[in-house]
C-alpha cells in the first residue's frame, strides 16, 4: 500500500503510521473492555499487512522495543529481593513446570506429525524439543502488564508469578548464550567485585541526583550503561545486566521515586514491543491453522501450575490467580524460537507460528483476567471448596492460620505512603482500635515488628470481613494509590448486608471521585483539589500550635 521506499525512509511518516494506527487499535480495545495492548498487538499485525517496505520501520520498532523491555527488566529488579528467588515454591515450581512441559509439549508435537497431520510431518525429535521448550515460557511483558493494571505486583499470587518469570528469563538467557556459541570474556571473573562497585557508586548517585530530570537520566544510565553495555563487554547478555541493576538498588530508600519516574518510559518503550510481534511476519492459513492447533497447550500449562502451586500450599485463592497468570506464551520462547531457527533446527514458518500463539494466548486470556475476579467469585464453591481463608501474619511461607479479628472500629486498607499516616493519626486519638490491611508480606512483617495491628492478605477478596465484627466498624479508609485496586475492594464492602460504617476514599481526579461515590463511598477526598486549602490552614495553625505533619524551619 505505501511502496515509495524515499516515502517509508522519512522517520516522521514511520512515527505518524505506527503511532496512528496504535493508538486507534489500543483506543478500540479500551472501547471494548480489553487492555489496549492488544489494540497494539493487532496494530502490529495491521502496520505489517498494510506496508510493503517493512525494513526501516521494524528496524525503529525493534530498537524502541528492545528499550521497552531492558526498562521493564530493570523496573522488575527493583522490586525484586533475592531471598525471594530462593523459595521453594518458586525455583522448584519453575524447574518442575518447565521440565514437565518440555516433555509433554514436545511429545504431543511430535506426535501429531507421527500421525500424519499435514502441518506437523516435517518436525522431527529435536524439532520438537526445541518448540517444547520455546512454549514452556510464560510473558515476563504480559504478567507485569497485568499485575500492574490491577494493582496486585505486591500481592501473594503477583510475588510468585514474578519470582517464576525471573527465574525462566534466567534460564532463557543462559540457553541463549550456550547456544550463540558465544563464551564470556575471561573478566566475567570479577563480576562479582564489579556488581560490589556498581552497587556502592550507584546508591550515592541516586542520594545526590535529586528529585527532579536527574533522577530519570540516572535510571537511564543505570539501566542501559551500568547494567546493559556493562554485561556485554563481559561478554552475558545485556537484558540480564538490567536486571542485576535493578536489583542492586531495590533496598535504597529511593528505590521507589526511581521506579515511579521510569516506569512512565517502560509502559511507552512497551507498546513497540506488542506492535514488532505483529511485524515478524504475516500469518497464511497455514500457520493460523497450527497456531489454533496448539493453542489449547496453553490451559495445560495453567493446569499443571495450579497442581505444583497445591503441591507448595499455596493459598488457594493466590493458587487460582497466579496459574491464571501464567497461563500464556512467552516473548522469551519466541527469542528462544529464533535461536532454533538460527541453528537450523526450526523453519520460518514455525517463528511465524510462535508470533501467533503468544499473540493469541494474550487475546485469549486478557478478558478472563479482567474478569478473573468475578469468575472467582461465581466458580468458589468449586475453587475454594473448604471456604479456606488465611491471614499472613509473619512469613509468606509460614504456616498461615485463621485469624478472628474483634475490638476494632477503624480499618485501614492499604499500609503505605498514605496509609501509614492514617493508621498513626487514628491511632493516636483510637488507641487499639484501628487494624490495616494490605497485600504485602515483607511491608506486613516489617510493621508487625514495630508495632502495628496489621495483617496480610488479598483485600480484594470477600471473606475477609467474615473475621472482622462488622458491627464495631465505624469507617473504612481506603488508601491504596491505585483506583482499580481500591473499586475492587468496594465490591465486597458493597455486600455486606450487617453493620453501621462510613468508606472514605482519596483522589486527585474528579472523574474517580465520581466513581467511588456511585460505588458506595461515602467521602472522597480530592487532595489536588484541596492541596492550596490544606496549606493555608497549616499555616494558620502554625500562628498558633503547629501540627505535627507541618515541616518547620530549625
Amino acid at each position: 500500500m505505501f511502496p515509495d521506499s524515499h516515502f517509508m525512509s522519512n522517520p516522521y511518516y514511520i512515527i505518524s503510521i505506527w503511532l496512528s494506527l496504535v493508538f486507534f487499535f489500543g483506543l478500540l480495545a479500551h472501547y471494548k473492555g480489553l487492555p489496549p495492548l492488544v489494540g497494539f498487538l493487532v496494530g502490529g499485525f495491521a502496520i505489517n499487512f498494510v506496508i510493503t517496505e517493512r525494513g526501516i520501520i521494524h528496524e525503529v520498532i525493534q530498537v524502541m522495543a528492545d528499550v521497552g523491555v531492558m526498562l521493564l527488566l530493570f523496573t522488575i529488579g527493583l522490586k525484586l529481593k533475592v531471598k525471594s528467588l530462593l523459595k521453594p515454591v518458586i525455583w522448584g515450581t519453575t524447574l518442575i513446570h518447565m521440565i514437565f512441559m518440555v516433555a509433554l509439549f514436545s511429545a504431543c508435537i511430535f506426535a501429531l506429525g507421527f500421525f500424519g497431520l499435514q502441518y506437523f510431518a516435517n518436525v522431527d525429535l529435536e524439532s520438537a524439543l526445541m518448540i517444547g521448550f520455546a512454549l514452556s515460557f510464560s510473558s515476563t511483558v504480559y504478567v507485569v502488564k497485568s499485575l500492574e493494571n490491577s494493582g496486585e505486583m505486591s500481592s501473594i499470587h503477583g510475588k510468585t508469578a514474578i519470582g517464576i518469570l525471573v527465574i525462566q528469563d534466567i534460564i532463557a538467557v543462559v540457553f541463549i548464550a550456550i547456544s550463540s556459541g558465544k563464551v564470556p570474556s575471561l573478566w566475567v571473573l570479577i563480576l562479582p567485585l564489579w556488581l560490589w562497585v556498581l552497587q556502592k557508586l550507584l546508591s550515592r548517585l541516586l542520594d545526590i541526583v535529586g528529585h527532579g530530570e536527574m533522577i530519570y537520566v540516572f535510571g537511564f544510565f543505570t539501566t542501559f550503561i551500568a547494567g546493559a553495555f556493562s554485561f556485554y563487554l563481559f561478554g552475558l547478555k545485556p537484558d540480564l545486566g538490567a536486571l542485576i541493576m535493578g536489583m542492586l538498588l531495590v533496598n535504597h530508600s529511593k528505590v521507589g521515586e526511581l521506579y515511579d519516574k521510569i516506569i512512565e518510559y517502560k509502559d511507552f518503550f512497551l507498546i513497540a514491543f506488542f506492535i514488532n510481534v505483529g511485524l515478524i511476519g504475516l500469518p497464511t492459513v497455514q500457520t493460523i491453522s497450527m497456531a489454533f492447533i496448539l493453542l489449547p497447550l496453553v490451559i495445560l500449562k495453567g493446569v499443571f501450575f495450579s497442581s505444583l502451586f497445591t503441591w507448595f500450599k499455596l493459598p488457594k485463592r493466590s493458587i487460582y490467580l497466579a496459574s491464571l497468570s501464567l497461563s500464556n506464551f512467552s516473548e522469551f520462547g519466541l527469542i528462544v524460537g529464533i535461536v532454533g531457527f538460527n541453528l537450523g533446527l526450526l523453519s520460518a514458518d514455525w517463528i511465524v507460528v510462535m508470533a501467533l500463539l503468544m499473540s493469541f494466548s494474550f487475546l485469549f486470556a486478557s478478558p478472563i483476567q479482567k474478569y478473573s475476579r468475578k469468575i472467582l467469585k461465581t466458580m468458589e464453591p468449586f475453587i475454594l471448596r473448604t471456604g479456606e481463608f488465611r491471614f499472613i501474619k509473619r512469613d509468606l511461607d509460614a504456616e498461615q492460620v485463621p485469624l478472628k479479628i474483634a475490638e476494632a472500629q477503624f480499618v485501614v486498607v492499604g499500609m503505605g505512603s498514605i496509609g501509614r499516616p492514617v493508621y498513626d493519626q487514628l491511632q493516636q486519638k483510637f488507641p487499639g482500635k484501628v487494624i490495616g490491611f494490605d497485600f504485602d508480606g515483607d511491608k506486613i512483617i516489617e510493621l508487625d515488628k514495630l508495632g502495628f495491628r496489621v495483617y496480610g492478605t488479598d483485600i480484594t477478596y470477600g471473606e475477609i470481613w467474615k473475621y472482622i465484627e462488622i458491627e464495631s466498624i465505624e469507617a473504612i479508609y481506603l488508601t491504596i494509590s491505585d483506583f482499580k485496586v481500591n473499586l475492587s475492594v468496594l465490591d465486597p464492602i458493597r455486600s455486606i448486608e450487617k453493620g453501621n460504617f462510613k468508606v472514605y476514599a482519596l483522589t486527585q481526579y474528579s472523574d474517580q471521585a465520581d466513581s467511588y461515590l456511585k460505588n458506595g463511598v461515602d467521602f472522597v477526598f480530592n487532595y489536588k483539589e484541596r492541596l492550596g486549602a490544606d496549606f493555608v490552614a497549616n499555616t494558620l495553625v502554625f500562628q498558633g500550635e503547629p501540627a505535627e505533619t507541618v515541616y518547620l524551619r530549625g
